[in-house]
């Protein structure tokens, strides 16, 4: 999803701390400035759709528990930022489960990479995230139909008829690439 400066004359905000005392929708905070996020598609939307609802019924299915998000925020090191989809073990729901804005990256996050998106800033997310207490990340890309999970230890690629595994958070999930991106 691709970010671009945001002026609001009815709310500025300074800092990081305004930003995570009151998060707008569709913004994140990077680099010192209020950055929108633009660029969702239909498909884009139904591809976040698909992986919460397959995150959330393997989660319950499975007995991990935790809390499975959309769109919600979360403090990395130096940016505030709205994962697409993301999960919260049951250990972090109770610790911070009423809390405005994560304090800290999501245990497993995933961006749902537009077509306008850059490479390089993408990735640099997956490494903000986990820099900032993430475990894993999922790099969506549903034009080109991969998907990419990162770890501090691993960076694994799936593509159109292989199936995608988590490697440390929601162990024993998987999905096929096909589905997911259908």
């Amino acid at each position: 999803m691709v970010t671009s400066p945001v002026i609001s004359k009815s709310q500025i905000i300074l800092s990081l701390e305004d930003w995570i005392q009151n998060p707008p929708d569709n913004t994140e905070w990077v680099d010192g400035k209020l950055m929108e996020k633009t660029g969702m598609t239909l498909k884009h939307s139904k591809v976040q759709s698909n992986l919460s609802f397959y995150w959330r019924s393997y989660k319950d299915s499975s007995g991990q528990g935790g809390e499975v998000y959309t769109d919600v925020p979360c403090r990395t090191n130096q940016q505030g930022r709205f994962p697409d989809v993301a999960y919260l073990t049951p250990e972090l729901v109770a610790q911070y489960g009423d809390a405005k804005v994560l304090p800290q990256s999501f245990p497993l996050s995933a961006e749902i990479v537009s077509p306008t998106d850059l490479a390089e800033d993408v990735i640099s997310k997956a490494q903000e995230y986990l820099n900032s207490g993430g475990e894993e990340v999922w790099l969506v890309y549903p034009e080109n139909r991969w998907i990419i999970v990162v770890t501090n230890e691993s960076r694994k690629i799936f593509i159109a008829g292989e199936v995608a595994t988590t490697q440390t958070v929601l162990l024993g999930f998987s999905i096929s690439v096909d589905e997911l991106l259908a």
